[in-house]
């Protein structure tokens, strides 16, 4: 039976169907989570070893290096990048994009049992490797606590508080604190006393390291009953810790005796945050994966309302960025955008087929879109950007289905047919053909969908529902339409005006036989205006993906190397101190050392450095970010010439890195800084769109270095490490056991006093052989400086310095690429060295790889289908000719309106074409029909052509004018003009063209099949 018209004559199982996805529609709708971004996986993990006094060479080749060969023996790995300081190593895994995340934590699992087995290659003194597998993690609930007259104590147990009530919280992950002041307890020796009494510091280390200890004292047993003996309580108070005995060649003395000991924050923290100027740390909150985010933010906000009446006084939450915020406004938003689109397509119906026709296309539409969020909160598809955006991309083709269906019925039924007559006969000649065109459609974005990197993870469900939509969309169309056309038809009288006897339709058979008639000089124009406008596309700016707008933008400033954390916030106070003074500035926050934590899935903080400065700026809105970020990057110019001062606008959608990037591999790092300075030189002569060349290996610093006197040394039986500890004893101190504050474990640091004004060469350095203090430079023969590099980065286990630059914010990276490329690439490198490019050049090209991966398969499908369909080659041929020329109205609507392509601008093209072809098959196929029935070529084209004129540019308007609303969205709105300007364009070549091409294939044949040539 044909299912249009069981529909009819079974209306219980429609209704089911319309109000299964009614319902279920506003279930889903409830029920999906929300999120700001689509998710990816971020796909690293970092593993970080403390080396103390090895130099950044030593920790690469002694620590780096053997952690790395184990670790490259794992096949999921695809790149392996570290960066090696004095003392520290931090290595970076990524996993080959083709492992998803269910396969993480078994490849995390292996990863540690690598670097386990690798510990025994290390050399002595190297502390156990800790790998992080969470550094993906999003805190998206981010706030600065400012807590102006508290004491450091203070502030770490209400940050303690807080993090231990958020926990508590229904869908709470974790809570990252950050930016708390770092405390310790200092014990300072009066070095005149202490060489006098022979008290070494070693005596002092040893006596502290287990003064706040706890052991165990075992248990009694009596009566039946087991009681536990706890050790005797250290001690717990500075005071206590200053009471200590040193036993010294038998005496014991006082710690008081020889040594200040107080408590105050270290001279160099990892950290220093600020928010509007003021001191403050920094708590980000993570909801589960499994939660709606939306949800989560509501539940952490209710909890931070409650405990505001128990938050001190003078103590102030601000939100840095509240992800549930900017997810559900985002999603209202757009769903406003959605419910404008269907209204527009509603109203165009509505002007020109009828209200009748509006009603029931309408209705089907609004179905499709609800059926589509049932079945995303069936498979977990969240409603994000880019789920949403779907829907929109989807429209043209969603409706069109219907429109097709509705408009060969009301004509059946206007010309005296039932309305089951009609159904039957207008699906019954549609319905496959539609599927056909709507599988096409979606083959379209198996390319993105199916790619297996992160740019198709992060698109995946732009592929999804997309799917979902076209696929529901044709089902409702052959049922729910002819229901709802059954209802609200009217029935007409046979022999009635004709359905295309109005001017419009006469007026559009009169040019097509004139576009015939003058067959190869359509062609030749349409060749011509193809080749125009793919030159004019060649000129279009291209971007990976838009700026974000989301109203935040970046600060990023970096000192010479070797700078000290207090000089880097020193100068970020000038900037917040320019800042506070303007109006259209919301908030700011500063962070010296590092950059802030992950709170956003694109946002990538910078690696652990004191000299480098980050801030996160918020605005009223997007629109006053290029004029402020402007002026900013002026002053901090101005201001602070000794540092280089930029700032970073927010992108959408997966990356990282500088706009232009170079990486030079190779083994020796002198002949690696000495081509980073020629590629340097390359780009900046090649194009002034170069800004702030830089290399990631920054400045080598000056390294102070003992000249050990071994013969002297050894006689007075001082070593290497005694003269390591005495110098690190009179600078950063020596680490002298913990002192535990209720959870918190506080580093008691034994160091010169602060006020000695000795000299490094003065300070006297212990025997243990001969029980007595000597002169340091009795066992050196003085001190030397080296220049160093304190940042060697290696890729893949090779030394490799990155050459990053930035460029105008009015350029794109693929036009100053385009202009430097030739230059760096002619850069002459010795045998051994390699050249690459990274940045978004690499990213892009990544994305492009992938997609290139998936495309063959989804066109080979695609014009399988399209053969099928016609069982012939000649009709394929007619519909694929038209693709091409869809790239005509895009060239024309981007270099219009100025806006570059971007990713999002492909997802259009992809989405046009998808249109194109699916207009082009029920064209064809009408054409085929009417041929069928007997009518000559020239007017089979004009009657099938003239038939299918209402429901082309109906799908066209409605498409066009539903995209409107994108057009104040910064993500879509290139993607918006692509549609717009292709689908117009596109509505023409389906019209004109395909007719053309469609006479110029059959006529011979038809001239073979009839006696009497057509006239030309």
């Amino acid at each position: 039976m044909n299912i249009a018209r069981a529909s009819i004559e079974k209306p219980i199982l429609t209704w089911i169907l319309i109000l299964g996805c009614l319902f279920g529609g506003l279930w889903g709708f409830s029920s999906l989570g929300r999120l700001e971004d689509p998710a990816f996986t971020i796909k690293q993990a970092v593993i970080v070893t403390a080396y103390p006094g090895a130099s950044a060479e030593q920790v690469a080749r002694e620590v780096s290096e053997p952690l790395e060969s184990a670790i490259q023996q794992m096949g999921e790995i695809d790149t392996i990048t570290s960066v090696n300081q004095p003392g520290r190593s931090m290595i970076e895994v990524e996993v080959k994009s083709t492992y998803d995340g269910n396969k993480l934590p078994e490849i995390w699992t292996k990863l540690r049992a690598k670097i386990r087995d690798a510990v025994n290659d290390l050399p002595p003194g190297v502390g156990a490797p800790r790998v992080n597998d969470g550094f993906g993690d999003v805190f998206g609930l981010y706030y600065a606590v400012t807590a102006l007259g508290y004491s450091d104590s203070e502030i770490h147990r209400l940050a303690t508080w807080l993090r231990r009530e958020l926990l508590a919280v229904e869908g709470v992950a974790d809570v990252d604190l950050a930016g708390l002041p770092e405390e310790a307890i200092f014990v300072e020796p009066e070095l005149a006393i202490s060489v006098a009494k022979n008290v070494p510091p070693q005596a002092v280390v040893n006596a502290l390291a287990s003064a706040n200890s706890e052991s165990p004292a075992g248990s009694v047993q009596g009566a039946g009953r087991r009681t536990l003996i706890e050790g005797p309580k250290g001690s717990d108070s500075v005071s206590e810790i200053s009471g200590l005995s040193i036993g010294v060649a038998g005496d014991l003395l006082n710690l008081y005796d020889v040594a200040q000991v107080h408590r105050g924050r270290v001279e160099q923290p990892s950290l220093i945050l600020r928010h509007d100027g003021a001191e403050a740390f920094s708590f980000g909150v993570a909801g589960l994966a499994s939660e709606n985010i939306v949800e989560v933010g509501q539940r952490v906000d209710a909890r931070l309302a409650e405990l505001f009446t128990e938050i001190p006084h003078g103590v102030e939450l601000s939100p840095i960025y509240q992800q549930h915020v900017v997810v559900e406004e985002a999603s209202n938003a757009f769903l406003v955008n959605l419910a404008m689109s269907v209204g527009i397509v509603v109203a165009v119906l509505a002007l020109f087929m009828g209200w009748r026709a509006s009603v029931v296309v309408g209705a089907t539409l609004l179905l499709t879109v609800v059926g589509t969020l049932f079945f995303m909160a069936v498979f977990a598809i969240e409603m994000e950007r880019i789920s949403l955006g779907a829907l929109i991309i989807a429209m043209g083709m969603l409706v069109d289905n219907a429109i097709v269906v509705a408009e060969g019925m009301q004509i059946a039924m206007r010309g005296g047919q039932s309305s089951r007559q009609a159904a039957s006969e207008t699906a019954g000649k549609t319905q496959i053909p539609l599927l056909g065109a709507t599988v096409i459609g979606i083959m379209a974005f198996a390319g993105i969908g199916l790619s297996p990197d992160a740019t198709g993870e992060f698109l995946f469900s732009l592929f999804a529902v997309i799917g979902i939509s076209l696929l529901l969309s044709w089902v409702l169309a052959i049922t729910v339409t002819p229901l709802l056309g059954h209802y609200f038809f009217k029935r007409g009288t046979a022999g009635g005006a004709g359905a295309y006897d109005g001017p419009m339709f006469r007026a559009y058979a009169a040019t097509l036989r004139s576009a015939i008639k003058a067959r190869w000089l359509v062609i030749g124009a349409l060749i011509a205006i193809t080749v125009v406008c793919f030159a004019g596309f060649g000129q279009i700016r291209q971007q990976f993906f838009p700026n974000s707008n989301t109203p935040l933008f970046f600060v990023h400033y970096k000192l010479p190397q070797g700078s000290t954390i207090h000089e880097t916030s020193g100068d970020l106070a000038v900037i917040e101190n320019w800042l506070s003074k303007r109006d259209d500035v919301v908030s700011y926050t500063s962070y010296a050392g590092q950059g802030a934590s992950r709170f956003m899935l694109t946002y990538a903080a910078e690696k652990p450095n004191p000299s480098y400065g980050h801030m996160i700026i918020r605005t009223e809105g997007i629109d006053t970010i290029p004029a402020l970020s402007a002026e900013l990057e002026a002053f901090g110019r101005e201001a602070l010439p000794q540092g280089e001062f930029r700032t970073r606008r927010l992108v959408f959608g997966p990356g990282g890195g500088d706009p232009i990037e170079m990486r030079v591999s190779g083994p020796d790092p002198v002949v690696l800084r000495a081509l980073g300075e020629q590629v340097i030189d390359a780009m900046e002569g090649a194009s002034p769109d170069i800004l702030d060349a830089r290399t990631n290996w920054r400045e080598p610093e000056l390294v102070l270095r003992p000249i050990y006197a071994t013969d002297r040394a050894q006689s007075a039986g001082i070593s290497r490490e005694d003269v390591a500890n005495t110098l690190r004893f009179a600078t950063d101190g020596i680490a002298g056991g913990v002192y535990r504050e209720d959870e918190r474990l506080i580093p008691i640091t034994v160091r010169l006093p602060r006020d000695a004004t000795s000299d490094l060469r003065d300070q006297p350095v212990w025997s243990e052989t001969g029980q007595h203090f000597l002169p340091i430079e009795q066992v050196i023969d003085g001190l030397t400086y080296e220049v160093q590099d304190t940042l060697f980065h290696r890729r893949d286990r090779v030394a490799t310095l990155t050459v990053g630059a930035d460029i105008p914010p009015e350029r794109t990276a693929a036009e100053v690429f385009g202009q430097v490329r030739a230059a760096v690439e002619a850069v002459e490198v010795p045998v051994g060295y390699t050249l690459d490019w990274g940045g978004e050049f690499e990213s892009s090209s990544d994305a492009q790889k992938s997609l290139n991966g998936q495309l063959p398969l989804s066109l080979l499908v695609m014009v399988v289908i399209s053969v099928l369909l016609f069982n012939a080659i000649k009709q394929p041929i007619i519909i694929w000719l038209l693709v091409p020329m869809s790239v005509n109205g895009v060239a024309i609507g981007l270099l219009a309106t100025g806006l570059p392509f971007t990713f999002t601008a492909l997802l259009g093209l992809l989405s046009l074409s998808g249109m194109l072809i699916k207009n082009g098959i029920v064209l064809v196929e009408e054409i085929d029909l009417v041929r069928a029935e007997g009518l000559e070529l020239r007017e089979a084209i004009v009657t099938a052509c003239v038939s299918r004129l209402r429901p082309v540019v109906l799908a066209a308007a409605t498409t066009i004018l539903g995209m409107l609303p994108l057009l104040g969205d910064a993500f879509f709105v290139s993607m918006a003009v692509t549609i717009m300007g292709g689908l117009a364009f596109a509505s023409v070549l389906t019209l004109i063209a395909a007719p053309v091409f469609y006479y110029v294939l059959f006529a011979r044949s038809e001239s073979r099949r009839r006696p009497v040539a057509e006239p030309a």
